[in-house]
């Protein structure tokens, strides 16, 4: 047989030595033994105590209501399925709570891509620009050569002709007449 309340609880009936333990109990009595008048009291409320449980045992077993075994595994599963509800919407809004972090971990990934595909295009582009003046400048060093060449080659015709027309004036006016080049 089994009674319910309306909730969900077990009915423990408990006498006063076990709710004090007779330890408890063992050492008022030896107290009222005493002749203590503070103990005398202390008895007189615990036996209050007592018929107080007493009454609320008799009125909780008056008002219980009896449910068929049936019934009440009707009511069990209902509480269980409840609580297994409370549980999956308890982890539907933590799985909520989780998406929503991964959509926005996802959409800075994202900004951070764009970010860095904007800083390699620009690197791109300082490359090619750099590039391009590294050419530039290559093609302007060629130029200095090629004139610094030719510079030295005339430079060294005019050389050539200084020392020709050196030997010349020598063989001409004698060998003291100018003094030699080396």
């Amino acid at each position: 047989m089994t009674y319910d309340t309306g909730t969900e609880c077990e009915l423990i009936f408990v006498s006063p030595s076990k709710l004090l333990g007779s330890g408890t109990v063992r050492l008022i009595m030896d107290e009222m033994s005493k002749g203590s008048d503070g103990w005398t009291a202390a008895i007189s409320n615990i036996s209050e105590i007592a018929v107080d449980l007493d009454s609320l045992q008799k009125l909780i077993v008056k008002k219980a209501v009896y449910v068929n075994e049936d019934t009440y595994a009707k009511a069990h599963l209902t509480s269980e399925q409840a609580r297994t509800i409370k549980v999956l919407e308890q982890r539907v809004d933590t799985l909520e709570r989780e998406l929503d972090s991964a959509i926005s971990a996802a959409a800075h990934a994202r900004t951070e891509k764009r970010h860095a595909e904007i800083a390699q295009k620009a690197a791109e582009l300082r490359a090619q620009e750099i590039t391009k003046e590294l050419e530039n400048t290559t093609n302007v060093f060629k130029l200095h050569m090629e004139e610094l060449r030719a510079k030295q080659e005339e430079i060294a015709t005019r050389d050539k002709d200084i020392k020709l027309l050196e030997a010349i004036i020598q063989t001409l006016g004698g060998k003291d007449s100018l003094p030699t080049r080396d």
